[in-house]
């Protein structure tokens, strides 16, 4: 597999003046297996890069452990045409996730897996605790500098990012994905790693996104702490409401010189 995100393929281009036969790269997508102690639990289809990032965020945004200290080891093989990360947890951590799969029905593909009803699909959002005040500068700020540090997308199209901002706009982390959830689960994986090498918890900050603004995407900024989550495109009216739940602000269609904030108004300067 190339280790760049992206795979060449011959392709044809067809214009005015005929056709062009070229090589271009495309972004990758694979299937992505996370076990957890030797048990399947996901497939995810992903950008195979940032892994392990990935399988850590995963897990702390989906709630399988409370804190990145809860996973031991993780490893990352090719397993056939995809790619399966083997995680080992807390063993108290894996008797609840094997009680939550114990009447799994289906699971769902874009940022809701391993869920068997609507009331884990729906569960109750993390509450920020004294979310940080952020400006609507340090937004626009941040937002401008995201497409320098877009190298994949940049390279090859097709790929969302996140991003990790500071409370007076300094992008400090970015993660890229083909899918969006992915790319948070990359952010929040990344921020677990930094803090755990460190020694100290990721400090107060917002999320940017390169996408629309789902439920899912607001569930996960507030279980990684963030005061906000700031995106590009626009928000669905569970997104709005999980926000106002988590006490976070949502701004929204992030462009230029300006933004909407459908949630959190009174954190956010103008």
């Amino acid at each position: 597999m190339a280790n760049d995100g992206a795979i060449r393929i011959a392709v044809q281009r067809l214009g005015t003046q005929g056709a062009e036969r070229r090589e271009e790269a495309v972004a990758e997508e694979v299937a992505v297996a996370l076990s957890y102690n030797g048990i399947s639990h996901a497939v995810m289809m992903a950008t195979p890069l940032d892994l392990e990032d990935f399988a850590l965020g995963f897990s702390l945004t989906e709630g399988i452990v409370a804190d990145a200290s809860e996973v031991f080891d993780i490893e990352v093989e090719p397993a056939g045409r995809g790619i399966e990360v083997r995680l080992r947890i807390a063993e108290r951590r894996m008797a609840a996730l094997a009680e939550r799969r114990r009447s799994l029905a289906g699971r769902t593909g874009c940022g809701l897996c391993g869920v068997d009803s609507l009331a884990a699909a729906l569960r109750p959002v993390h509450e920020v605790v004294a979310p940080a005040r952020i400006s609507a500068g340090a937004i626009r700020l941040a937002m401008a500098a995201l497409p320098a540090m877009q190298t994949l997308n940049r390279a090859h199209g097709a790929l969302h990012a996140t991003g990790w901002v500071t409370p007076d706009g300094a992008l400090v982390a970015v993660r890229e994905d083909v899918g969006r959830h992915n790319a948070l689960d990359k952010l929040a994986g990344a921020l677990a790693q930094a803090a755990r090498r460190s020694g100290r918890p990721t400090g107060p900050g917002f999320v940017l996104a390169t996408s629309r603004c789902s439920y899912e995407m607001v569930q996960k900024a507030a279980a990684i702490g963030a005061s906000a989550i700031a995106a590009v495109s626009a928000p669905t009216s569970l997104a709005i409401e999980t926000a106002q739940a988590a006490r976070i602000a949502l701004a929204a269609f992030v462009r230029d010189d300006r933004l909407t904030l459908y949630a959190g108004a009174d954190l956010v300067d103008p």
